[in-house]
């Protein structure tokens, strides 16, 4: 996200690089009023603990989006194959294509530590995360453009190569080259079509991916 005038989007900001570089545990408030440029009493003005600051963190890059992407969901007129393709996208524009990805990365490294965060985030991440693809794949098996599966799993379907991504970003992308390189929106766009495919219904099979006829 851009910067702006805001001193607590500036705040926010330095929180977001320090927990992503260092983690949850070894980001110390005293390193992110300094990065700000603030004192530390100040910045225990805008939050009462690293906590708080963490949380304020996650609903400023992640959790603040979903009321909009819900808006968005609710006003689209085409597929459930597009939908699908839309959202994924998305995602990858605003969270895994941004810093603010390394959150995820660092709540599945830490959460057994910090249990209040990792309950914090399931609710406040993870769950609508969740309600959002499963409102998409019923929309499509209502429609008649998905076949019937089970809802639960299939949402798991969905998030696992995204959560793939953002593990190898955050870990081996940053000590290793891959050959051939993973070229991020190459790999989702293989992943969707993939999807997709196991999820079309047999009178949908005919619908093109790309525009051509899929046998």
């Amino acid at each position: 996200y851009m910067l702006t005038e805001n001193p607590t989007v500036e705040r926010l900001a330095a929180a977001l690089d320090l927990f992503v570089e260092k983690g949850y545990a070894a980001t110390r408030v005293e390193a992110v009023a300094h990065r700000a440029g603030v004192s530390k009493g100040t910045l225990f003005l805008y939050f009462a603990s690293k906590d708080e600051l963490f949380k304020a963190v996650v609903r400023e890059n992640i959790s603040g989006r979903f009321p909009q992407w819900s808006e968005e969901l609710d006003a689209f007129s085409g597929s459930s194959s597009d939908l699908l393709r839309h959202a994924m996208q998305v995602w990858w524009a605003h969270i895994g294509d941004t810093k603010a990805s390394g959150i995820s990365k660092l709540i599945m490294s830490e959460a057994s530590n910090f249990p209040e965060l990792a309950v914090f985030y399931n609710r406040e991440v993870i769950e609508p995360a969740n309600q959002l693809i499963h409102r998409i794949l019923q929309r499509g098996v209502k429609r008649g453009e998905f076949r019937p599966i089970d809802l639960h799993y299939g949402v798991h379907m969905v998030m696992a190569p995204m959560l793939y991504l953002l593990l190898w970003k955050h870990s081996m992308a940053t000590c290793i080259a891959r050959d051939p390189p993973l070229i991020p929106k190459d790999y989702l766009a293989a992943q969707i079509d993939t999807l997709l495919g196991g999820l079309r219904a047999a009178t949908a099979q005919g619908n093109p991916l790309h525009g051509t006829h899929t046998p």
